[in-house]
């Protein structure tokens, strides 16, 4: 039996090819029914996002033989050809898929590293296999492990503080200096991909209202549809400006669309009351005497990526005690599955001196007729619990050396050593 995983991500594929190879959530219970038919029973999980799509099985085949049965899986199911995708995957058997998984886990092979999004991701795909019936002990215990990892990971390390995109460290700022979103309105000028991330994660924050300001107002109305806001044309921005609490300003224009008088003039329709400005554009769409302002926090391009460096240095110092807790973990999932080599080994031994107990006690009892039925029980626990002991300490030490040494050795000397031959069951 082989554990393995095969996969490609955003280290080793383009987006085009990650989303031709996705696995859409409603067909993912028959993607895996068909998985488990390639590996001629084996047990599979798929774990499928928009940075990776990875499969990892338990069967009984080599290495080899799993690589080649993924590549026909993945074709057949996708319906395209292996030459189109193979040179992008990656396989990883035993140790190797061990540890690749502990890391995926714990977002340390994250796009953004420290991200938690990838745990829950990596929880749904187990559940998905569980429900299809395709997991088996080994996977089960596999990914059960895997979630104690990232837990350990997040938990005790600062990998996950602080945000490393510029529209999260956006968002992070804004919580900072409102404490609370909830009922607060945002205004987006222009239609910039980074001012809509730092929108969308602005309304998962709870803010109340948004407005979408845009040269083309049809554009604009496209935007705020999605996020049940108020679309209008750039011209009548001015007219607006005071009932943001939040501007997001992202334009192409070559110059400044907003300058100091304008948020003078919009501070004083809401009583002081603060505004956080985040200025994206590049050229910049805020004049530089803006942040001369009392109760106008602004922050340009410059100040946003400075602070997501920071943040993903700081992620950056944490990586080695990451790893470290990674590792660790991977020793103790090793030696639990290199362990299960040698239960039918152990069981045989057990049976083996479990039957010569057997016999020499009906033999005792058989010449002590006197006693007691209680007394036959006590005579008959003293031998188990004898023999338990005298079992003990080679069964944990076989289970050791099997993780360190050649398993196949070690236990056709222990065979070897107590006469057993092992149950086919």
């Amino acid at each position: 039996m082989t554990l393995a995983v095969t996969g490609l991500s955003h280290h080793s594929s383009p987006v085009e090819l990650r989303e031709r190879m996705a696995f859409g959530e409603d067909r993912l219970p028959k993607a895996l029914l068909c998985l488990k038919k390639h590996l001629d029973d084996g047990a599979g999980v798929i774990l499928s996002t928009c940075n990776r799509v990875e499969i990892y099985v338990h069967a009984d085949m080599d290495a080899a033989g799993i690589r080649a049965a993924m590549r026909a899986f993945l074709s057949e199911w996708h319906g395209i050809p292996q030459d189109s995708f193979e040179a992008h995957l990656y396989d990883h058997a035993e140790r190797g898929a061990v540890g690749h998984l502990f890391r995926v886990a714990s977002s340390l092979d994250s796009l953004v590293v420290g991200e938690g999004q990838i745990l829950g991701q990596v929880h749904d795909a187990f559940l998905a296999a569980q429900t299809a019936n395709t997991t088996d002990k080994v996977l089960s215990r596999l990914f059960q492990r895997a979630f104690k990892c990232a837990k350990e990971v997040l938990t005790k390390t600062k990998i996950n503080v602080g945000k490393v995109s510029v529209a999260s460290v956006a968002v992070e700022l804004a919580v900072t200096i409102f404490s609370e979103l909830a009922g607060k309105t945002v205004m987006v000028i222009g239609s910039g991909e980074t001012g809509e991330l730092a929108l969308k994660s602005l309304v998962a924050q709870g803010v109340g209202e948004v407005m979408v300001v845009n040269r083309t107002i049809a554009s604009a109305e496209a935007l705020a549809e999605q996020y049940h806001g108020e679309a209008m044309a750039l011209g009548t921005l001015h007219k607006h400006l005071h009932r943001a609490d939040i501007v997001i300003s992202t334009t192409s224009a070559p110059e400044p669309i907003l300058h100091a008088a304008d948020f003078e003039y919009a501070l004083k329709a809401r009583n002081q009351e603060p505004m956080f400005v985040i200025d994206i554009a590049v050229p910049r769409d805020i004049a530089a005497g803006v942040n001369e302002l009392d109760n106008v926090y602004l922050y340009d391009m410059d100040n946003l990526e400075q602070v997501a460096r920071q943040n993903a240095e700081l992620r950056k110092a944490e990586m080695s005690r990451c790893l470290d807790i990674v590792e660790k973990q991977v020793d103790a999932f090793m030696c639990w599955h290199g362990g299960l080599r040698a239960e039918p080994t152990i069981a045989s031994m057990s049976r083996e001196l479990n039957a010569i107990r057997e016999k020499e006690l009906e033999k005792t009892l058989a010449a002590l007729p006197g006693l007691s039925g209680k007394q036959r029980d006590e005579i008959e626990y003293l031998s188990k619990r004898i023999v338990n002991k005298i079992l003990q300490r080679p069964m944990a030490q076989i289970k050791r050396e099997v993780t360190q040494d050649d398993p196949g050795r070690v236990l056709h000397l222990v065979k070897r050593l107590f006469g057993i031959e092992e149950n086919p069951s």
